[in-house]
């Protein structure tokens, strides 16, 4: 395993820790919860690598506890607060230059048509139709 994925950086997680809700407190039965320092390091390790969550190593708990803590993460909306707060985080170290940006798209042929997919019909108004052979 890549000690990269090991564990969220301090510094980064003094940033994300106070977005993330907290887990409840108080007399459980089963498990004790997974600390979310621990499922956002497994969340980041399945995004990286696009491993199945019921693959995530071991260190990272339950796959299945943390595609569920992604699923009511994202639901809530914190991983768009998360990237705003990165992002300011980013522009106050490096900063940037807001004036430019660079979009990127790729355009791809729908293989099975859509509303416009009929043939064009042509009138006999159309210049291809006044061609004679």
């Amino acid at each position: 395993m890549e000690t990269k994925f090991a564990e969220i950086p301090d510094a980064l997680w003094q940033q994300v820790e106070a977005l993330l809700p907290p887990i409840p407190e108080g007399p459980r039965r089963g498990r004790p919860p997974i600390p979310s320092r621990t499922v956002l390091s497994g969340i980041v390790y399945r995004l990286r690598t696009g491993a199945q969550w019921k693959a995530l190593p071991a260190q990272f708990g339950s796959g299945s506890t943390c595609h569920a803590r992604f699923q009511a993460w994202s639901e809530a909306g914190i991983f768009r607060r998360l990237f705003e707060k990165l992002v300011e985080f980013y522009d106050e170290i490096c900063g940037i230059e807001w004036e430019w940006a660079s979009m990127d798209s790729a355009m791809v042929k729908a293989p099975k048509g859509g509303d416009a997919t009929a043939p064009i019909r042509r009138t006999e108004a159309s210049p291809a139709s006044n061609v004679t052979s």
